[in-house]
């Protein structure tokens, strides 16, 4: 049996028809297939490789850390100076209150423990979500996703939800004293890459002061630096009390935490002691790895360059059939008339070799967040051929 017929038969499969590209390796923007064809990846592992694929920065500081150690401990036993050395780097990059991190193995994992820690803070159970939201597939974090759809089959899940219209000021009116939390994307991922209100945020962040509840954003897709600044929150001057954070976090490999503050964290460790345990949460490797593409964003002007890069693709992204471009920075949900012409043009540019991608909550809209290191002429160049994608679709669609 070759490798992709057992990759359908003895490896578990999320759709009934996956992409199936066989992938040999990947430098760069770039994805190499067996047998040696190169694909444009606008992907980034849904905005995971932040600095591309196999970055040799990235890599040596993994190299040199395998040498050391790997795994040795249940996380917080140890001290492990990878992990501290990210908290350290992540506590000076943020506000003061939000100063000491919890480090796990994904984004979902994160918002696990940020509900836990909230009602821990509140003593309260209820949490407010939103309308086409996306926090993960645990039993928990699908509590709070806003599509029934990806719910209904999982049921009994969480009580106490209270779902709200994203950006919808009247629907404020549902957060009451009872509420333990309000999670909330500043950019929901999962629904074409649409920003909150700043106003929207600034009400909910008095509500929440006002109501003592405790305000969680869900920045798994946003963070490090794909809005142009290094977290998604600092583009609306609105602070939450617990930051989760994943995916693009670790440079392409594996890791998530929430941040909030040392007063609030140091309730998981008494009354009763372990209110949260992994194993391997924060891995040496992971750590190393997420302070290599931290120091790399830091040092260098790759943030400070993403509103050029994105002002790039809305240039070259023009065209009849897009209806609008949603989004900030390097998270772009480009927008068609209907999905099956969305799907048609993302199953195009996959057989012309350019990796774009579906959003789950919205049809519509195409992916566009390729790794943050992206060059100007690559950007050109995969827009120039997008176009020709698109009015070869049209022309075939009439």
């Amino acid at each position: 049996m070759n490798v992709k017929q057992t990759f359908l038969s003895n490896q578990a499969q999320i759709t009934q028809n996956p992409i199936g590209l066989e992938v040999s390796h990947a430098k760069g923007i770039y994805i190499y297939d067996k047998k040696g064809d190169k694909y444009i990846d606008l992907i980034a592992g849904v905005s995971a490789c932040t600095l591309g694929h196999s970055n040799p920065k990235i890599n040596n500081a993994i190299k040199k850390q395998l040498k050391k150690y790997t795994h040795i401990m249940v996380y917080g036993e140890y001290v492990q100076e990878p992990q501290v050395r990210l908290a350290e780097k992540l506590a000076k990059n943020l506000p003061k209150k939000l100063n000491c991190s919890y480090f796990v193995n994904s984004g979902t994992e994160a918002i696990e423990g940020a509900i836990k820690l909230a009602k821990r803070i509140t003593g309260k159970f209820k949490v407010v979500y939103c309308e086409k939201s996306y926090h993960g597939s645990t039993h928990g974090a699908l509590s709070y996703m806003g599509s029934e759809k990806f719910k209904e089959k999982y049921r009994p899940l969480l009580p106490g939800g209270v779902q709200i219209g994203f950006n919808n000021m009247n629907d404020l009116k549902k957060i009451q004293k009872d509420i333990a939390a309000i999670i909330i994307e500043p950019i929901q991922g999962g629904s074409g890459f649409v920003p909150a209100k700043k106003q929207w945020l600034k009400e909910i962040r008095r509500i929440c002061n006002q109501k003592k509840i405790i305000l969680i954003f869900d920045e798994i897709q946003t963070c490090f630096g794909r809005t142009g600044k290094l977290f998604g929150f600092e583009n609306y001057n609105t602070i939450p009390d617990i930051l989760c954070l994943a995916k693009g976090m670790g440079g392409g490999m594996p890791i998530g935490c929430f941040i909030s503050s040392k007063n609030y964290m140091s309730k998981l460790s008494k009354n009763p002691p372990l209110g949260h345990i992994t194993t391997f949460g924060g891995h040496p490797i992971s750590c190393i790895a997420a302070l290599t593409t931290l120091n790399e964003l830091t040092n260098y002007n790759i943030i400070k360059n993403i509103p050029k890069k994105e002002q790039l693709f809305r240039e070259n992204l023009k065209h009849e059939e897009i209806i609008e471009i949603s989004g900030i920075g390097l998270m772009l949900g480009v927008r068609f008339k209907n999905k099956l012409f969305c799907e048609k043009v993302i199953k195009e540019c996959y057989k012309k070799r350019i990796l774009t991608f579906y959003f789950l909550n919205e049809k519509k809209c195409m992916r566009i967040s390729p790794p943050l290191n992206i060059k100007d002429t690559e950007i050109i160049k995969s827009c120039k051929k997008i176009i020709k994608i698109i009015d070869y679709c049209k022309k075939t669609n009439d």
